[in-house]
């Protein structure tokens, strides 16, 4: 969608929603985070270093936008390290019907630490099918619901904004012993109806052939992540802005980057006119300043699907 008139813009999008209730008479979820997103190119980023340089492309389109620079005072510090697991069919069953599990886990001086996080996603461009949409998982312990407007370039040329719609749940690993199956999964020991007793939405998925779940690509993502700075868009709405390459462990190849940030708010009403249009005043200008660096044909989970070839039919 091209930025024009006020049904693409960022305060436009946030106007639509779709009330109502689950099955269950629990409201619909409504829209608490927006994260704007620019995907790059992997090679440009090559050390440590060049953390620091993309942080000089922010810090100009802040200024050329009257958007508040402030340094991060990680952005001294190395780079975050996060080991990522993306789990499907050998069919892609889950990528072609708008859904993402994956399981994370942070690093530090090279060994696992806090608890694993699994997060199940389903992303749409329409907004009514992601709200009326429920993610709940089916555990005893404890989850968050996050659902976000994720804001990244037009697919075909930069100065513009399309929208995903992103409908999340979290959650530790400790608090759902059956999700410890989500594990073995890698090895291929789970099966897509298993899956769905955890995560109920998938039950509706067809499924021909094998319903086998396993490692996609047989690929273990490494991302490096590290805070460069913090943006302010005035009346007490800031975000934390990093920068991520992600890269397959072992060979360490790179495929993909990302620069994002995130706000959130009470509510689709919980943010006003004057910061969102500097957010989206910025995003746009940035887009200018970086252009060299966009990658705009993909999302970082579809980087990890494309790795081997035979790219998935998603709706990224």
């Amino acid at each position: 969608m091209a930025v024009g008139d006020k049904a693409t813009t960022l305060q436009g999008w946030l106007a639509e929603r779709y009330p109502g209730t689950y099955a269950d008479g629990k409201r619909r979820d409504e829209l608490c985070y927006l994260q704007c997103k620019l995907i790059l190119k992997p090679d440009r980023i090559t050390t440590a270093r060049v953390f620091k340089e993309f942080a000089h492309l922010v810090r100009r389109a802040a200024e050329a936008t009257g958007v508040d620079y402030h340094d991060e005072p990680k952005s001294g510090q190395r780079p975050e390290v996060r080991e990522v697991l993306f789990l499907d069919t050998g069919g892609f069953h889950l990528y072609n019907n708008g859904y993402i599990v994956r399981r994370r886990i942070a690093y530090e001086d090279g060994f696992p630490i806090g608890d694993p996080e699994i997060v199940f996603k389903f992303r749409s461009p329409g907004m009514k099918v992601a709200q009326e949409l429920d993610v709940r998982p089916s555990i005893d312990g404890k989850y968050k619901i996050k659902f976000k407007l994720e804001v990244v370039p037009l697919r075909d040329r930069i100065d513009g904004m399309r929208r995903l719609v992103s409908h999340n749940v979290e959650f530790g690993l400790s608090q759902a012993p059956q999700a410890e199956r989500i594990v073995m999964a890698s090895l291929g020991h789970m099966s897509l109806h298993e899956l769905a007793t955890i995560f109920p939405p998938l039950a509706a998925i067809p499924c021909e052939g094998s319903d086998d779940v396993s490692l996609v690509n047989q690929t273990i993502v490494e991302e490096l992540m590290q805070d460069i700075c913090l943006l302010d868009f005035g009346h007490r709405t800031a975000a934390t802005a990093n920068l991520s390459l992600w890269r397959s462990r072992g060979d360490h190849h790179s495929f993909v980057g990302e620069f994002a940030f995130q706000l959130r708010f009470d509510g689709p009403d919980g943010i006003g006119h004057k910061p969102l249009h500097a957010c989206e005043r910025f995003f746009l200008e940035l887009q200018q300043v970086c252009a060299d660096w966009l990658a705009l044909t993909t999302t970082k989970t579809g980087a990890v699907y494309r790795l081997k070839g035979n790219p998935p039919q998603a709706h990224e």
